[in-house]
């Protein structure tokens, strides 16, 4: 056995040292972050061959119990998988108001009604049965059309249950356990989470109101990350959306990598105010790099509930999750799909008068934030990043005040503090209350422009 701490690690096999980490993991008696030992230290004490500890090491990992940097060794996960980051929620005080849900305003979302009317019909006309196409064709060719009107390049489609299904279906194609995937940091945290579970490591990408930032990505790639996640529009949490500028910067930092997957989440299609910037999208109609995937999902702009997203991907990639999907869920709701047709055929949600609902909320807030001399970032989306000096403190002082921020731990690897404030719903005078708090905990002082 060999001591970590006051704990004693057990076994013989790679299963049951993996299984005896793991249940101490389990029962606190190893702490999130706490250091393994090195593989031939534990080898040595356990009596076994160094090659045992590092298949006992492999499991954890492909589990996400623990994550390995390379000659820094090898750790407990900061959060397990077991927990999530948005389940990791500040409790709502009676009479508060809750600014971390990161949720779309009710009042925007369409009446879901009559294109539930017109898909039931077509069920009750003709049911869906085993065997049946998996994908509605009319979905499909609005997506398709949608896709083409915004220069992506042409591809394969898939329908999937929202995007981090997406996102985790095209990875599994694509890649292997111990795969590095660069992402941007400040990120999504259901997405910081979603990687380790899926045995892949992290590599932070230092991101700006335009997007990543092509030094980063560059020297990630050059690391050996053979995957980059990118968010198109509205990023979470940051609200960053790539223009057309720093999407040329990025292109030939991608073209030096062919083999690099790179995955372009636009889970703001149909609710931001910016054009469509395709990283992928070569000279030509082509794409920059053999394997990639855009997503687009529902649930912003239309309903959370709407768990549907569809992928368009290198053909390879796509008959890959479409193989996997067959052996899993098989298809995703033909109902959910008419539904989803319909509604974007009807326009019942109007994209642009969703965007300048949400715009008109988020500059209310930055430029009241502004006057106080506090800096934040919101270009797109329904939140509003505002970094800070004290993440703690700012967060427990907001609470007192009344308003319960979303903290920036749940989307942070190695960027500075921050809160992440949802003003979907916010009105104006309650974004010029918000600020008054804000600059009268912070002295008047934000923590400079940074994202980095």
């Amino acid at each position: 056995m060999f001591v970590l701490g006051d704990y004693r690690i057990k076994g013989r096999r790679a299963t049951e040292i993996a299984a005896d980490v793991e249940r101490a993991v389990g029962a606190g008696a190893l702490a999130p972050g706490a250091p393994l030992p090195a593989l031939r230290d534990l080898a040595g004490e356990l009596g076994v061959n160094p090659n045992t500890v590092a298949a006992a090491y492999r499991l954890l990992r492909d589990r996400g119990v623990i994550e390995t940097a390379g000659r820094k060794g090898s750790r407990i996960r900061p959060r397990p998988v077991t927990a999530p980051r948005d389940q990791v929620r500040i409790p709502v005080p009676p009479g508060a108001r809750d600014l971390s849900s990161g949720n779309p305003d009710p009042a925007l979302l369409p009446d879901l009604g009559p294109a539930l009317a017109v898909a039931a019909t077509a069920a009750a006309d003709r049911p869906v049965m085993y065997g049946d196409p998996v994908a509605d064709p009319g979905l499909l060719e609005l997506a398709a059309a949608a896709y083409r009107a915004d220069g992506a390049p042409e591809g394969a489609l898939a329908v999937c249950s929202g995007s981090l299904d997406a996102i985790g279906r095209v990875l599994a194609a694509r890649l292997r356990p111990g795969d590095l995937v660069a992402v941007e940091d400040p990120g999504w945290g259901s997405l910081l989470d979603l990687l380790p579970a899926l045995g892949l490591r992290t590599v932070p990408v230092g991101l700006d109101d335009q997007g990543p930032l092509p030094g980063e990505v560059g020297a990630a790639l050059a690391a050996g990350a053979r995957a980059l996640i990118v968010t198109s529009r509205a990023q979470n949490p940051t609200g960053a959306a790539l223009g057309a500028a720093r999407a040329a910067r990025l292109r030939p930092v991608l073209a030096a990598h062919p083999e690099v997957l790179v995955i372009e989440d636009d889970h703001g299609h149909g609710m931001v105010h910016q054009p469509f910037e395709s990283l992928v999208a070569a000279d030509g109609g082509g794409a920059a790099v053999r394997h990639w995937a855009l997503v687009r999902s529902a649930a912003k702009a239309l309903a959370p509930d709407l768990r549907l997203s569809v992928v368009l991907g290198d053909r390879d990639t796509v008959d890959r999750v479409l193989g996997r999907q067959r052996l899993d869920t098989g298809w995703v709701s033909l109902l959910l799909q008419r539904t989803v047709a319909e509604l974007w055929r009807t326009g019942a949600a109007p994209p642009g008068e969703v965007a300048a609902a949400y715009r008109e909320r988020r500059e209310g807030l930055l430029a009241a934030l502004a006057a106080r001399g506090i800096a934040a970032h919101g270009e797109s989306g329904l939140n509003v990043w505002v970094p800070v000096p004290d993440e703690s403190g700012v967060t427990a002082a907001l609470v007192q005040r009344g308003w319960v921020p979303s903290p920036g731990a749940r989307y942070r690897q190695q960027s500075p503090p921050g809160i992440r404030l949802t003003v979907s719903t916010l009105t104006a005078a309650e974004a010029t209350a918000l600020a008054d708090d804000l600059a009268g905990i912070l002295g008047g002082r934000g923590d400079g422009s940074r994202l980095i």
